[in-house]
């Protein structure tokens, strides 16, 4: 089997957990799907580097996480420009009631300190708590502990949306 179609089945497999990890670090979902290219475009270019010390998967998870940091600490130095009130408006018509829920649910992740974003976009994709622990470098009690104060976070930051 060609290297390229296994790479297909490989993007395939893993897109929605990467994408969901890099809405859990912008907030915003057409800078996650940008993210999501780079970091599959770094896995090929990177593919034949990889040891098979941890698992694929774990090794894609850290270029994701690797790539949205970047991100994050360059686009602190670049100007943007906020949309006007009237587009805000027509965005937040198209969408319904539970599409403002996850919008707001991953606004509130992108709040979360680095490590806790990393966190809790694995437990929102079920990843197992011993992968999670590999991945982020601390014992699997420490996350369980972890993943309690993420969540007493994420409830008060979205208690906060809540009141707007």
């Amino acid at each position: 089997m060609s290297p390229i179609i296994q790479f297909d089945a490989f993007y395939e497999t893993y897109y929605p957990k990467v994408l969901k990890l890099c809405l859990g670090y912008t907030g915003d979902y057409q800078q996650a799907q940008d993210l999501v290219q780079e970091t599959f475009v770094k896995a090929w270019e990177n593919l034949s580097r990889f040891k098979g010390d941890s698992q694929l998967s774990t090794w894609l998870y850290r270029i994701a996480a690797n790539t949205c940091l970047y991100h994050l600490r360059t686009a602190k130095s670049r100007p943007t420009a906020e949309l006007t009130e009237r587009h805000a408006e027509g965005i937040a018509d198209e969408k319904d009631e539970r599409e403002n829920q996850i919008s707001t649910l991953y606004k509130c992740i992108s709040q979360l300190a680095e490590t806790d974003r990393l966190i809790i976009g694995f437990v929102l994709e079920d990843t197992p708590y011993v992968e999670i622990a590999q991945i982020v470098g601390i014992s699997e009690g420490n996350l369980r502990v972890k993943i309690h104060r993420i969540k007493q976070q994420l409830s008060e930051l979205y208690n906060r949306y809540g009141r707007l």
